[in-house]
C-alpha cells in the first residue's frame, strides 16, 4: 500500500512537470503556495539541506517544494523553477 502512495505521489509531480514547456517556464513568485512540511521530503535543490517535518516550504505551480526563504532569495534573481530552468 505505502509503494502505491508514493507512486500516486510521484505521478502528481511529474504530470505537471512533463507538461512544462522545454525549456521551462516563467514563475511568478506571487504565485507559490506557503505551507509547513508534515513530514520530511528529500531535499531542497537551492540549498543542498533536508525538507524536513516543521519547515517552512514554498510549492511552485509545478508542484516542486523548496524552502520558502530558499526560493524567495532565488526569485530575486531568477525567474524560473531551479529544477526547470530555462535555457
Amino acid at each position: 500500500m505505502r509503494n502505491c502512495k508514493q507512486t500516486n505521489e510521484a505521478n502528481r509531480h511529474m504530470l505537471p512537470c512533463a507538461l512544462l514547456p522545454s525549456g521551462g517556464a516563467e514563475v511568478d513568485n506571487n504565485n507559490t503556495r506557503d505551507d509547513v512540511l508534515s513530514r520530511d521530503a528529500g531535499e531542497c535543490v537551492i540549498c543542498l539541506e533536508e525538507l524536513q517535518q516543521g519547515d517552512t516550504i514554498a510549492r511552485l505551480p509545478c508542484l516542486c517544494i523548496y524552502h520558502k526563504s530558499c526560493i524567495d532569495s532565488w526569485f530575486e534573481i531568477n525567474r524560473s523553477c531551479p529544477e526547470h530552468p530555462s535555457d
